[in-house]
């Protein structure tokens, strides 16, 4: 890692202004709309624990086991750019979803919609590479052969114990703030939002790396968690903040980031990225923080605390004595789900 202050000269207020417009946070404003209109149907019957704004639903099945359910569609941008990485891809954002839940997944499947062959055999090959890399079978789906458009999504569930839930509306003011983030990788070179750090690792790590949240949903040391996803790392910290009803105080500096001399890339550039493996969680206090951290780095995972969480509903980003606000919650949504 290396200080984001060195020879930089990072505007604070134009940074925060640039993260809170980055498409990949304002595109999820459009959620808030659909939940509205589907009212309590997350409710419906007498299994749900959680629904709407968790990376995973919740499921009862008995006092001691969830289910956790999840789906996630590609962005077009990303399937245009390579196909093949939005197969790969979309097993990665499930496997992920169901991790940062403290879950283990079972399975997926999958809707693929294209009438172009060449787009279906490299999504289809992409999916099976992440088939085999993240050791999660893609057990069924169904296709669009004729669609006017491309698409792809996928759904996936998983498993977790009563107590070992990771959700993402449990942060409350005190708590401390840990972003872990693997750094050996690199920016994928037909997509350079994407921090591609899983391809060229075995399946062996990648497992070891996933159950880093397991570990850490049994021994419940999170008050709340969410993998990095498309808004980015502050991006993904504002939603669980969203979440949770509260706010963040962040100190720029100490966020996991790598070396610019290997990797050269700004810091609002990286805080925009996807990166394959990257978890923001919240803790109690410094001594369970450091407890993740160590989880973390036993699995070649980078982390640190970076801040603290408060009752301001804003997220402060810091520099020394410079502060600026990403978002204000109080008066503008990231998803609108509370």
């Amino acid at each position: 890692m290396r200080d984001m202050n060195q020879g930089e000269g990072v505007n604070l207020e134009s940074l925060a202004a640039e993260l809170r417009n980055f498409e990949g946070v304002k595109r999820k404003g459009a959620i808030r709309d659909l939940v509205k209109t589907l009212e309590d149907a997350d409710r419906v019957g007498s299994k749900t624990i959680a629904g709407f704004g968790e990376d995973a639903a919740v499921l009862r099945v008995d006092d001691d086991n969830f289910i956790l359910l999840a789906v996630d569609g590609i962005w077009g941008k990303l399937l245009n750019a390579d196909p093949w990485w939005a197969g790969y891809c979309a097993v990665l954002v499930n496997v992920n979803d169901i991790a940062a839940m403290g879950g283990t997944a079972l399975a997926m499947v999958n809707l693929t919609s294209t009438q172009k062959k060449h787009i279906c055999a490299e999504l289809g090959r992409g999916m099976q590479d992440g088939v085999k890399k993240f050791g999660v079978p893609m057990v069924g789906g169904h296709l669009h052969p004729d669609t006017s458009y491309d698409a792809l999504d996928v759904g996936v569930v998983g498993t977790v114990k009563r107590n070992s839930v990771i959700f993402s509306s449990g942060a409350k003011p005190g708590d401390k703030i840990i972003v872990a983030i693997d750094l050996d990788g690199r920016i994928y070179p037909k997509y350079n939002l994407a921090w591609d750090n899983t391809t060229r690792k075995s399946a062996a790590v990648i497992k070891r790396q996933l159950n880093t949240m397991v570990e850490i949903g049994e021994k419940r040391l999170a008050t709340a968690g969410k993998d990095i996803s498309n808004p980015g790392t502050l991006g993904t910290l504002g939603m669980l903040l969203e979440s949770s009803g509260v706010g963040a105080r962040v100190e720029l500096e100490k966020i996991p980031r790598p070396d610019s001399e290997e990797v050269p890339i700004s810091i609002a550039h990286w805080l925009k990225m996807y990166p394959g493996t990257g978890f923001v969680l919240t803790v109690e206090d410094a001594e369970r923080g450091t407890e993740c951290i160590n989880i973390f780095e036993n699995a070649g995972i980078t982390a640190a605390m970076i801040g603290e969480i408060d009752a301001s509903k804003k997220l402060m980003i810091e520099d020394g004595a410079e502060k600026a606000t990403v978002f204000d919650l109080n008066r503008e949504i990231i998803t609108g789900i509370k």
